[in-house]
């Protein structure tokens, strides 16, 4: 047997180390909220980001092997299928597996980093680079313990895939052929949005063929099992062809035909979808529109997620250094680190692009910035060992690589030290829904805003309108509409957006009536119902219309928590569809660190409530509310409210939510709204709503029609 080197020894080494550290860091979290318990349910941590709970559904469903029709659960996807996989294998619970698989995955990430190092023949350039990447800002945020997403191994496998490129291009050796198309395969099957950055990796290898070594048939034969390991093909197809295609490379005899291969490997990519899929992705993240208007029948008009999501938005330049870096400074260095390091060692100009992805994030969003990390943790890194070569001694080359590496550290740990991020959920919220798992069956709806769509499929195992996924303009329309419009009004548009949801499923399944699933369900009600304005359809859910026939309950979940984001909610149904206009905005205020200042209530710093007459000042203007609402909840958790009408001809309402310390100034129609008479003030016409489940932190309510 031979024995190891001492440069592989050293190798094995260091990946213990830098995989260790990022493990012992995403571990302070736990030890952070240990004593917790709101974090907890059954007596383990719950996860932190709302997409764990769609691949969690998955795996659970892989698991029991009961899934219900168009119940959009994830079981032919990798993350839950991996998941599933080490729940068969591994002696833990399901609830610590999804919880600390992003610790141990992500954290591999340190092996083609330093393997990469190990090409270029630094391996303390590749250890200190593996150290900082794996904990810096973005990618420790995105793969902390119990952020359960595709992102655990979204830049581990990228990273694999550039060293199987640096390593083929430096070596010529056959194996690296396979490695590479394995590891696109395997890419794409994890995480389907690759397709950018493998081609994006493969426009570079081509360019570098064909500038500098375009006599090489091995550069050939990369560009060709690369490509077809690219095809817009099912894997379970790709995966055989790139095996033999790298059986027959091996093939002396057969290289004079690698021209003519790589020719009907371009033809394949191309007629198999080619960039399509690049340009869907451009369009969603870069070049984002507010409206997304139909392109066929009334041609309405809804507003677009995007402009919603946090992620997907721009950000300042310092958060951009920081969350790539830790640390404007550092994140400098790293930028003019690399640039010397590719000057230096030209074959890292591969690493071009992730670090272009990641500065997309100066348009698409704060979610690109991973993608930088790790290529730009080799530039500062590479400083730091240059640096030290010019020391006189070698304990003082040791000294300053371990004092630098400390300094680049630092604002990193401590960026993991104060990021105590929440549960997705509390454990009072999920009580809730797991007494609903007892009450609804799994065909039964749930409404409620998409953020908490995978949440409640996971716990209730029911069905959702709205998800992570599932949230376009056109869907979210109608449960924007049903939370933010009075409850009468909510509860027909209820049963008509699931009923339609069914059928549209139905016809799918059937394959006819094909124009209901092309159109939103609006523009369908609008149709089916006889009008030609969906603004005259919806005023008319304020008459008595008949509703579809019922074929399945529909509950309402209403957390306390949804108070943060209800200004959001609004703007997907404060939107004029025919047009596109936007509707003047809810008078909503929300106050919860009020403080008394003798007769009157310092809301905030320009907002006062008159204690005696309940009058608002804001700023130099004075307004009389129409009513004042006090809630409280008694020792047998029940609700009490306290009213006292004001001015009957004033539009605007005043709450006081006593045991969560909470103001709220509502506009009339924000006051009677579904959410705010079920949830905050627990008003409701009992022929078409009872109170099913709840507590402080969520309420659930059955639709009765």
């Amino acid at each position: 047997m031979t024995s190891l080197t001492k440069e592989t020894k050293l190798t094995l080494l260091y990946i213990f180390i830098a995989f260790s550290f990022s493990v012992a860091l995403r571990l302070i979290w736990t030890y952070q909220f240990g004593g917790y318990e709101a974090f907890k349910f059954n007596g383990q941590f719950m996860i932190n980001t709302n997409d764990g709970y769609f691949w969690a559904e998955g795996a659970r469903d892989i698991l029991s092997g009961i899934s219900q029709p168009n119940d959009l659960s994830p079981t032919t996807e990798a993350a839950s299928q991996l998941t599933a996989f080490f729940a068969k294998i591994l002696p833990i619970s399901f609830e610590s597996l999804i919880l600390y698989m992003p610790v141990f995955l992500s954290s591999l990430v340190v092996v083609p980093i330093i393997l990469i190092a190990r090409g270029i023949n630094n391996l303390e350039m590749g250890l200190i680079a593996a150290l900082l990447a794996s904990i810096a800002w973005s990618y420790y945020n995105r793969t902390m313990v119990g952020y359960y997403d595709t992102d655990m191994l979204n830049i581990v496998l990228p990273m694999f895939l550039l060293w199987t490129i640096i390593w083929a291009i430096q070596t010529k050796e056959e194996k690296y052929l396979l490695l590479a198309a394995l590891d696109i395969v395997i890419y794409r099957w994890w995480y389907p949005q690759s397709y950018s950055l493998e081609f994006s990796f493969f426009g570079l290898i081509l360019a570098y063929t064909l500038i500098f070594d375009r006599k090489n048939v091995y550069n050939y034969k990369l560009l060709a099992i690369m490509m077809f390991a690219m095809i817009n093909v099912d894997g379970m197809i790709r995966l055989p062809i790139v095996v033999a295609l790298y059986l027959a490379f091996k093939q002396v005899k057969l290289d004079k035909y690698v021209y003519v291969i790589l020719g009907i490997s371009a033809i394949t990519f191309f007629s198999t979808g080619g960039l399509e899929p690049i340009w869907l992705r451009l369009k969603l993240y870069v070049f984002k529109d507010a409206l997304v208007v139909g392109e066929q029948g009334l041609n309405l008009h809804f507003f677009s997620v995007m402009q919603t999501v946090r992620e997907a938005g721009q950000i300042p330049f310092s958060e951009f250094a920081n969350r790539i870096s830790g640390h404007v400074i550092t994140f400098v260095l790293s930028v003019v680190g690399f640039i010397y390091l590719a000057y230096r060692h030209k074959i890292m100009l591969f690493a071009l692009p992730m670090i272009g992805l990641g500065f997309l994030a100066s348009v698409g969003g704060l979610r690109f910035t991973i993608y930088a990390v790790p290529v730009l943790a080799f530039g500062v890194a590479f400083l730091i060992t240059e640096l030290a070569t010019h020391m006189p001694t070698q304990k003082l080359k040791v000294l300053s690589m371990f004092a630098f590496t400390l300094a680049i550290l630092y604002p990193n740990y401590k960026h993991i030290e104060g990021y105590k991020v929440p549960t997705v959920m509390n454990a009072d919220e999920v009580k809730v829904l797991d007494s609903l798992k007892t009450i609804a069956h799994r065909e039964d709806y749930v409404v409620a805003w998409w953020d908490y769509g995978y949440p409640i499929r996971y716990y209730a195992d029911v069905k959702t309108l709205t998800d992570g996924a599932k949230h376009d303009g056109d869907v979210n329309f109608p449960v924007s509409f049903i939370l933010t419009n009075p409850p009468a009004v909510a509860a027909k548009m209820a049963r008509l957006d699931v009923e339609y949801t069914e059928k549209t499923f139905a016809n799918a399944q059937q394959n006819r009536d094909k124009n209901l699933s092309t159109f939103s369900y609006v523009e369908q009600m609008t149709t089916d119902y006889g009008f030609k304005d969906t603004n005259d359809f919806l005023l008319s859910l304020e008459t008595e219309i008949e509703l579809p026939k019922k074929t399945r309950d529909i509950y309402f979940y209403l957390p306390f928590n949804m108070l943060n984001i209800y200004p959001t909610v609004t703007r997907f149904s404060y939107i004029d569809l025919m047009n596109g206009k936007e509707k003047a905005a809810p008078f909503y205020f929300i106050s919860r660190s009020f403080r008394d200042v003798g007769s009157q209530i310092q809301l905030n710093q320009e907002v006062f409530m008159d204690k005696k007459t309940f009058t608002l000042t804001l700023g130099s203007k004075k307004i009389t509310p129409k009513r004042f609402v006090k809630t409280l909840y008694d020792e047998n958790m029940q609700l009490k409210k306290e009213m006292k009408i004001v001015d009957v001809n004033s539009n605007i309402n005043i709450v006081y939510m006593s045991n969560y310390k909470t103001f709220l100034l509502l506009d009339e129609a924000t006051y009677n709204s579904l959410y705010i008479q079920l949830m905050v003030l627990e008003e409701y016409d009992k022929n078409l709503f009872e109170k099913v489940a709840g507590n402080p932190h969520a309420k659930v309510y059955k639709l009765k029609i």
